[in-house]
């Protein structure tokens, strides 16, 4: 049974490390070291006599692999689209026809912007395309509106009614409803049977055309005031790492207490309102981190400030995780300290294999504490887990005031 979890553990890492490799890729920046790990490691999960103490070391590897991995994505996005910054997104959609572009490949909606200038054709982002509104790039775009939208597990409800086409560039497309299967369009390594497809040639013209056809909305349609009409991203570590000695500073003052990164994969299963009550209770002298989808959550919550800086911060996709380190590490290095001694603590929404991969990163590197939840994935053997809780003292979740007492104490 632990063999078999095993397995699965480092099969779900690399399925999470190819698919960052993909986006790297597109942009034309490879490893052939990270290329022969897929290879060696799959290979390896072939080998019907390797024990429980091959695999776990090589559930390690996998960690350290997608951290080279994560990082070759940083870099093909900064220098090819430049360094976020920290950005107000509108959530209201303007009247008139628009495009809704979701996944997270970068590259296809600018491909999709810029065979749509001069059309009269707006485009929103939705999901975890959010961050694109920070890179420097897509700020030349005017057409670029704003974000619609919040996490994958909501799409059913919120394209139901939507007057306009809905693009799916990579994964998080659900079996699409009947109510707007008619306007989904698929590109990429994402498809399902009987909608839209755009080949390789990248010519998006139909979508276009659609939207040009649908109209768009005759008035402009806003947010639930409640949820507020502006979503803020870009908090990349270009941009914390800018501001690293107000934020020592802040510290060793005492007017920041801890940090805290929430964040994750999200998923439509109960009990994931936890992270929204987490992140709602934290301390209002404490810093809140988020990045991926797990961020919709919670990131309509104005919580304010504290030493200057924004106590929420959106760092990105879910391969910014590699961004959060870089800012963990950095903070170790100024207080001279490791970083399991730094006042931070990690909170991790767990659904699919890139969340695998980003864990066994950290654990790669030797992070302990980290929260984990809902629940764990049904491939977690007993004694997988016990092996994660004493050597790596990962985390279940228990309830946000239970947590936050342990934590702050």
């Amino acid at each position: 049974e632990d063999v078999r979890s095993l397995k699965s553990l480092v099969l779900f890492g690399l399925r999470g490390v190819a698919a960052y490799a993909y986006h790297a890729a597109v942009l034309g920046y490879r490893d052939e070291a990270v290329s022969a790990s897929l290879h060696q490691g799959l290979a390896s999960l072939a080998d019907n006599e390797a024990g429980a103490d091959e695999l776990l070391p090589l559930a390690l590897r996998v960690g350290e692999v997608n951290l080279r991995c994560m990082e070759l994505l940083d870099q093909a996005n900064t220098e090819t689209f430049g360094t976020p910054e920290p950005t107000q997104v509108a959530r209201t959609i303007e009247p008139g026809p628009f495009i809704v572009v979701s996944g997270h490949d970068l590259l296809d909606l600018k491909l999709v912007l810029d065979q749509a200038a001069g059309r009269g054709v707006n485009v929103y982002t939705h999901g975890e395309l959010l961050p694109a509104h920070a890179y420097p790039l897509f700020k030349q775009y005017p057409h670029l509106r704003g974000n619609l939208g919040t996490a994958w597990q909501n799409q059913r409800e919120e394209f139901a009614n939507l007057p306009a086409p809905i693009l799916f560039t990579t994964n998080c497309l659900m079996p699409p409803a009947a109510s707007y299967a008619d306007r989904v369009f698929t590109t990429g390594p994402v498809a399902f049977p009987g909608m839209a497809r755009i080949d390789a040639n990248k010519d998006f013209g139909p979508v276009i055309e659609s939207a040009l056809e649908l109209g768009g909305f005759a008035e402009p349609r806003a947010v639930a005031a409640e949820e507020g009409a502006w979503l803020t991203t870009g908090f990349g570590h270009g941009a914390i790492l800018g501001s690293a000695d107000a934020v020592v500073d802040a510290v060793k003052q005492g007017a920041i207490s801890h940090f805290f990164l929430v964040g994750g994969c999200d998923g439509a299963r109960p009990g994931r309102g936890y992270f929204r009550e987490f992140v709602r209770r934290t301390p209002v002298d404490s810093v809140v981190l988020t990045l991926a989808c797990g961020k919709f959550r919670f990131n309509d919550l104005d919580l304010g400030t504290v030493a200057g800086l924004p106590r929420l911060m959106d760092m990105g996709q879910c391969n910014d995780a590699y961004g959060a380190i870089r800012v963990a590490v950095a903070l170790a290095e100024a207080f001279e300290c490791g970083v399991n001694d730094l006042p931070l603590t990690l909170v991790l929404s767990w659904y699919e294999q890139k969340a695998v991969s980003i864990l066994l990163s950290l654990l790669n590197l030797g992070i302990k504490g980290i929260y984990l939840g809902p629940t764990l994935p049904a491939f977690v053997s007993p004694g997988v887990l016990d092996v994660l809780v004493r050597e790596f003292d990962v985390r279940p979740i228990s309830t946000p005031e239970e947590d936050l007492a342990v934590i702050l104490a």
